[in-house]
């Protein structure tokens, strides 16, 4: 049997695969076991943007791993420690904790933000998406995630995304946190307006709430700058990352303003979080990031990008939006036909919701790669 044929055997069933196995990648390009060679711009679903098989990633993780792969937070580590300091020089916040996934970053910030005031009730927008685990599957709003495990964490209300209006009348004084994206992108790849993002901080601020911002996705130069929320020089009181902090080594990070004030010893962990494998990665990646400029670079291409999508002439488009390297393109009806179709033309895309094609490539991406990505979209569409 092939690995398309074993996999299907003792897979769990959970997820809806593509009938191809990927087996290598370079930058931004990927190979099937057959191969065949496509321009990703699935990303690792924004894991990848530094790219795949990213040299100075490898030989970090190949030296930390002759070196020393577990250590838990019980004892130091330098590169835990030089990760640490790392993080808080970057977003401004003086505190951090790591962890292992996007999910679990939410699951931390929730548990701290309630920790912190003393409140239990959280605010977060329609058609977001936080992780699937149940404080994170909580404060997102798909049904489809939510209702096989229902119910849920209590305590979890949803207001229209980019209605400042609907937001003002929900935070109170039972509201420990609100938690938002700058660019939700399951929900479709929709920028916040300024006006929004700040005036939720505003509300945080006057009626003791703390503000979570969640950057699994939309951090590490996705959207034009090192972190979305400096777009709109936010600060926030709790910051979600993970996807490409490591170079696609699993891990995520919670860091914490100091409005979240101390937290008790023991009152959360993580086996895995901070080892330095993964710190090492994260070093590298950070510094790759950095050394080639690529939120410049992501805010240089996006603008074309988005421009070029944008002149596509189709009646099949709502619309096309998104910022930096992070773009989707709403159609009038399903998108998972023209998925397969852009895959068969060599280009792998994701669906954001039922009718948005995602674009998320690798921040190394070609322009020239790009151009043929507007082209085999216009070919897909125009068919």
């Amino acid at each position: 049997m092939n690995s398309i044929e074993i996999e299907s055997q003792f897979t769990s069933g959970l997820y809806t695969k593509r009938p191809i196995a990927i087996v290598r990648g370079k930058g931004a390009r990927l190979w099937d076991s057959e191969g065949r060679e496509y321009i990703d711009c699935v990303g690792g679903q924004g894991a990848a943007n530094i790219g795949h098989a990213n040299p100075q990633v490898v030989q970090a993780i190949f030296e930390q791993a002759a070196t020393l792969i577990s250590c838990p937070e019980m004892f130091y580590n330098d590169r835990r420690a030089a990760l640490e300091e790392r993080l808080c020089r970057l977003t401004g916040l003086p505190r951090v904790f790591l962890c292992n996934s996007g999910t679990e970053a939410v699951e931390a910030a929730i548990k701290f933000s309630r920790l912190a005031t003393g409140r239990q009730e959280i605010v977060a927008c329609m058609r977001a998406f936080h992780g699937r685990t149940f404080g994170a599957l909580s404060a997102t709003w798909e049904k489809k995630y939510r209702e096989p495990f229902e119910p849920l964490v209590p305590g979890f209300r949803h207001v229209p995304y980019n209605n400042l209006e609907a937001l003002d009348a929900a935070v109170g004084p039972s509201t420990a946190a609100v938690i938002l994206e700058v660019v939700q992108g399951e929900g479709g790849v929709n920028p916040a307006s300024t006006e929004f993002l700040r005036g939720a901080q505003q509300l945080c601020r006057q009626r003791g709430s703390l503000l979570i911002i969640d950057e699994v996705q939309t951090g590490f130069g996705r959207t034009g700058r090192m972190f979305a929320f400096q777009h709109h020089n936010l600060q926030p009181d709790l910051l979600c990352l993970a996807k490409s902090i490591a170079g696609g080594i699993p891990m995520g990070a919670v860091l914490m303003g100091d409005r979240v004030g101390e937290l008790p010893p023991q009152t959360h962990g993580s086996t895995f979080g901070g080892n330095p494998l993964a710190c090492a990665a994260s070093l590298a990646t950070i510094d790759f990031i950095e050394t080639n400029h690529l939120p410049e670079r992501a805010a240089e291409l996006g603008e074309w990008f988005l421009g070029a999508l944008m002149r596509l002439e189709s009646p099949l488009i709502r619309d096309v939006r998104g910022l930096g390297l992070m773009v989707g393109i709403e159609l009038r009806q399903k998108v998972t036909p023209y998925l397969q179709s852009l895959m068969n033309e060599g280009i792998l895309a994701l669906p954001a919701g039922l009718t948005v094609i995602r674009f998320l490539p690798p921040l190394v991406i070609d322009k020239e790669d790009l151009e043929v990505v507007v082209e085999k979209t216009r070919k897909v569409l125009d068919a």
